[in-house]
Order: C-alpha cells, then structure tokens, then sequence
C-alpha cells in the first residue's frame, strides 16, 4: 500500500466539500440538495463512480467551479468520491441537506483553508484514509480573540 497526500486546488473566494457516496445519481441528487437548500450558490460537483464505465460524473450551475470540482475528483482518484466546490455560500448552508441524502455516505472536509486529502493506493484501487485540513493551531484564543469571533460572525450574519 502507498500513501499520497494530494493537496486540491481551491478557486478564489469559494471552499471545497469532499466526501463519500455509493451510487450512480449522487450527482443529481446533490445538485438537487444544494439547490433546495440555498438556491443562490453557484457550484460544481463532481462524482468518482467505483465500477461499471468508472466515469467521473459532473454537473453543476457554474463552469468555472464544475471544472475546479472535476480536477480535484481527478487528482483524488478515489472511487466514490464526491467534491463540491461552492461560492455565495458556505458549507454550513449545505452540509445538513447534503448529509439527508440517501447515497451521501460521510462529508471529509468542508473548508476554504488549503487541504491535503490523504489517499491509500491498493493493488484494488484508491481510497481516502482523511484529510489535512489547514494549518497546525498557534496558541489558546484570548478574550480579545473571542470579542473578535462573536464580532465576526455577527458581521456575516449567522449570529445576532
């Protein structure tokens, strides 16, 4: 067995969501699931299938963010692997619609920091052990690290 780090490529001002499915409508499914659950994100999903043609299958409502999705759904080569890559929106917008889904079987990682997917390659194929996700933390929040939290997340609206 050889272990890879593969690190994704992020497009400007959006976040990745990387996670596992097991069935061959995950793509329209998601789609489905972020529409409903923000219809104002724009994004692109992409889908390693894990038999049969073992196509990546793709779709989504913004090029740029669907070819993004496709490249790192390649880079990953992982079968049933999905990547979302999203923009006028968080991952939190979505995470609880995308996880209701019948074929989502766990979400690795939603972020917008750089992330390494860690991949196991077998004689079988790839599959993904986890994910580095950002950088190590620099020390223990303060109060004015907290003032400065609650002050963030108010000025983007998921608090009052």
């Amino acid at each position: 067995m050889e272990l890879h780090a593969v690190p994704l490529t992020i497009p400007k001002d959006s976040n990745l969501i990387v996670g596992q499915s097991h069935f061959i409508k995950t793509v329209e499914d998601v789609y489905e699931a972020i529409v409903n659950a923000n219809p104002g994100m724009k994004f692109g999903i992409a889908f390693n299938e894990a038999s049969g043609p073992r196509l990546i299958r793709a779709d989504g409502n913004d090029a740029e963010l669907r070819e993004a999705a496709i490249a790192n759904a390649k880079a990953i080569g992982a079968g049933h692997v999905f990547v979302v890559a999203l923009r006028n929106g968080f991952p939190v917008n979505v995470k609880n619609a995308l996880l209701a889904t019948p074929e989502v079987c766990a979400i690795f990682c939603a972020t917008a920091n750089p992330v390494e997917v860690i991949v196991a390659e077998t004689k079988q194929g790839r599959g993904v052990l986890g994910v580095v996700d950002g950088e190590p933390p620099l020390g223990v929040e303060t109060p004015e690290d907290a003032q400065k939290r609650h002050g963030f997340l108010r000025a983007i609206g998921y608090k009052r």
